[in-house]
């Protein structure tokens, strides 16, 4: 998922810690491969390890940017075929 900021960065940070716990959590459940913000910070990406778009959607449906209206988020499909994550397995 790569992101768009729809607000000023200020107004962005301010809701920053609570979208990095949501970060956090789909970590923690094996969801995100990686993530973290563009430079310059114009939005974010986000690799997710999920089965279909339609899951990864449901997912960022549930970010706190996008809940607030920070921020809109579009699903780009990759498979890595190069480089350290071309052997990623992934979900066991």
């Amino acid at each position: 998922m790569i992101s768009t900021y729809l607000a000023p960065l200020d107004e962005v940070d301010k809701a920053r810690e609570d979208h990095l716990a949501f970060i956090a959590g789909l970590e923690e459940r094996g969801l995100v491969v990686s993530a973290g913000r563009q430079e310059p910070p114009v939005g974010g990406v986000i690799l997710f390890d999920v089965d279909s778009e339609q899951e990864a959607q449901e997912l960022i449906a549930q970010d706190p940017y996008v809940q607030r209206g920070l921020a809109e988020y579009k699903p780009t499909g990759w498979k890595p075929t190069r480089g350290v994550l071309a052997t990623w397995k992934g979900k066991a």
